[in-house]
């Protein structure tokens, strides 16, 4: 019994040891297999993100990807004149924006910015949870991170392939840059709607102005176009726009960044859109975008134009011009009309270029060449003064005959002997045409070049009474050079160009050629053009503070003009038919000197009256009572 016991015994034990090998046995062949099936797993995973990831873009390339460059032009006090193309604004680190911008966009679209490494589980989560009980897709996973993979290098096509290059490129982005680089890219990049790409081209195309001075609202309305650009367009749907600024200002609160009188403080604030000048104002936006295109070539750099233009006057501009021709132009069958002002250095300050320019983008002011009249007489007697000639010299109002060619003054009637100064006050065509010939015809030409005029211009007789083309802006110009005392004049509507990166590409240096008149001349011309406007065919134009200029009626009443200008601002108008059909006798002296005078007191509302170069007046010229009898007597018309 014992011997049998002691067997079992045994038999017992060797079981157990065998059981025990058996399992070892098991475990050392599944861990084995494990292992290798975690080796091959390694490197399927491996093979997987390398077949997804073989293909992802060049993240420096992509940076700059290549696009069509946008260019937006502002005006002189900074508000956003026009754009084109895509607009992407000037780019802005992350601290030289108001706090309330990051914190607006983080409250909104990933608060957990800061904690996560590019994907949010816990995000993915609750969008999951809140997706699900929704039964439809309310809330995004998708971290700032994954937005600007996506965006930034990334096809809009919805794949499984994009998505991992999407999660794959996040990682990678925390990787490389850090938070506040990240975020800084999103907001200088991301689409805001209205063409706009990147906070500061948002904030300027709503509000009109940097995003470095955007209010607490202000962020919460952008912030609030993150969800749906088009729906929540400030320009289109205010109302909308403001019930979702409204609702990220709440998540502004419960994210901790506000508290409730903040909220309430800022729903309090007053919201301006950003101001906008009228649609005339595209002329000049078109005049400006043909200079700036040489300096748009470079791939992908977007231009940021600062212009001459000043939105009042070029409010005042627009008003006065459809005032006109809603008015006493329609009467004197007038259908176009053209304005343009600027500074005695040449810089432009206001242009309309037709009465609507939805229907005509032909610009009358730089694009039109049309016959000056009387108005190129200034041109004619400067000459006369630099070849001897002065304001008292005496010339005859008599017939005048040159080759069968026989001028005509505008009333038809003669006066005999007077002088330069009266005649040119009196528009008389007889002494002009004088004028011309003891000049010189090629002398005329000379000084009509040196004061910027380019058209084509003959060296005969009739040039005296400006039978020559010219343009609006190339006339008004040359007025300038007496504003300025003598100073040649190139116009001009660019201030400084940048690049998207702040980098100045351009900025404006001197005013033109220098001198082009000595100040004797100029200023003679200028006392003479004064007594246009104070006791001649100007007398429409007063203004009741110094100012020169000069009417100008071409044949047949076809063209109507007047130029003129103070120490402050230059302003010539025209007015008459695209098909050159006569009108019901309009003269410069009329209707447009009526309007240069409306626009000309709006535009120096607040402005200290000075003296014209050359003439030490501050007040407006009185008129000479003996001259003046004598004018009502012989003057008829205006010339």
């Amino acid at each position: 019994m014992a011997k049998k016991k002691k067997a079992a015994g045994k038999t017992g034990k060797a079981k157990t040891r065998t059981n025990r090998s058996g399992v070892l046995r098991v475990f050392a062949f599944c861990a084995k297999w494990t292992a290798v099936a975690a080796v091959w797993g390694v490197i399927a995973l491996g093979g997987i993100v390398a077949w997804y990831a073989y293909d992802l873009p060049d993240v420096d390339t992509a940076l700059q990807a290549t696009r069509q460059p946008s260019v937006t032009l502002l005006a002189a006090d900074g508000s956003t004149l026009a754009t084109t193309g895509r607009i992407h604004g000037v780019s802005i680190h992350l601290k030289d924006l108001p706090a309330a911008v990051p914190q607006a966009v983080l409250a909104t679209e990933d608060r957990r910015f800061y904690d996560h490494f590019g994907i949010d589980m816990i995000g993915l989560v609750r969008a999951a949870y809140v997706n699900a009980r929704a039964g439809r897709i309310v809330q995004g996973g998708s971290t700032i991170s994954q937005q600007v993979a996506k965006n930034l290098f990334l096809s809009p096509k919805r794949t499984i392939r994009r998505k991992v290059q999407e999660l794959l490129l996040a990682l990678w982005l925390e990787h490389r840059f850090t938070k506040d680089q990240i975020l800084s890219v999103y907001l200088n990049r991301v689409y805001l709607g209205s063409g706009t790409y990147g906070i500061d081209a948002a904030s300027r195309k709503y509000f009109g102005h940097s995003a470095r001075d955007l209010s607490i609202y202000e962020s919460a309305m952008l912030a609030g176009l993150l969800k749906a650009p088009s729906r929540y367009n400030p320009v289109s749907d205010p109302k909308k726009a403001r019930r979702r600024a409204e609702l990220v200002l709440l998540n502004m609160r419960d994210a901790g960044y506000l508290n409730a009188e903040d909220v309430r403080h800022a729903k309090n604030g007053v919201y301006r859109p950003a101001r906008r000048t009228g649609g005339a104002s595209r002329y000049f936006a078109d005049w400006v975008l043909e200079r700036v295109s040489g300096y748009a070539s470079p791939a992908n750099r977007d231009l940021i134009v600062t212009t001459t233009l000043d939105p009042i006057l070029q409010r005042h501009a627009e008003t006065q011009i459809e005032t006109a021709l809603a008015g006493a132009g329609k009467k004197k069958r007038i259908s176009q009309a053209a304005l343009v002002a600027m500074s005695p250095d040449g810089a432009v300050r206001a242009m309309v270029g037709g009465r609507n320019y939805a229907k005509s983008q032909f610009n009358r002011a730089t694009q039109a060449r049309r016959q000056p009249g009387s108005a190129f007489k200034p041109l004619v007697y400067l000459a006369g003064l630099e070849a001897g000639l002065n304001p008292q010299s005496v010339l005859s109002d008599a017939p005048v005959s040159i080759d069968g060619w026989k001028p005509k003054n505008f009333d038809g009637k003669f006066a005999g002997d007077m002088t330069l100064a009266d005649a040119l006050a009196r528009s008389v065509n007889t002494v002009a045409v004088r004028v011309a010939q003891k000049a010189g015809y090629a002398s005329v030409i000379d000084v009509a070049r040196r004061l910027g005029v380019t058209s084509d211009l003959q060296p005969t007789p009739a040039i005296a009474l400006g039978v020559g083309g010219t343009t609006l802006t190339e006339l008004t110009a040359a007025y300038a050079v007496f504003a300025n005392g003598g100073d040649g004049v190139w116009p001009f509507g660019i201030e400084e160009i940048r690049d998207s990166a702040n980098n100045v590409i351009y900025r404006r240096q001197g005013s033109g050629p220098g001198r082009v008149v000595e100040p004797a001349p100029a200023a003679a011309m200028n006392r003479m053009l004064a007594r246009v406007i104070a006791e001649g065919t100007g007398r429409k134009a007063q203004i009741g503070r110094p100012a020169a200029g000069k009417t100008g009626t071409s044949q047949n009443h076809r063209d109507a003009w007047f130029v003129g200008f103070t120490a402050h601002l230059v302003t010539g108008i025209w007015m008459g038919n695209d098909d050159e059909r006569a009108t019901r006798k309009v003269t410069g002296g009329g209707l447009p000197a009526k309007t240069w005078g409306a626009y000309m007191t709006a535009a120096h509302k607040g402005v200290a009256s000075q003296p014209l170069p050359g003439t030490g007046k501050r007040e407006a010229p009185a008129p000479q009572e003996g001259f003046w009898n004598r004018l009502m007597q012989t003057l008829k018309g205006e010339g």
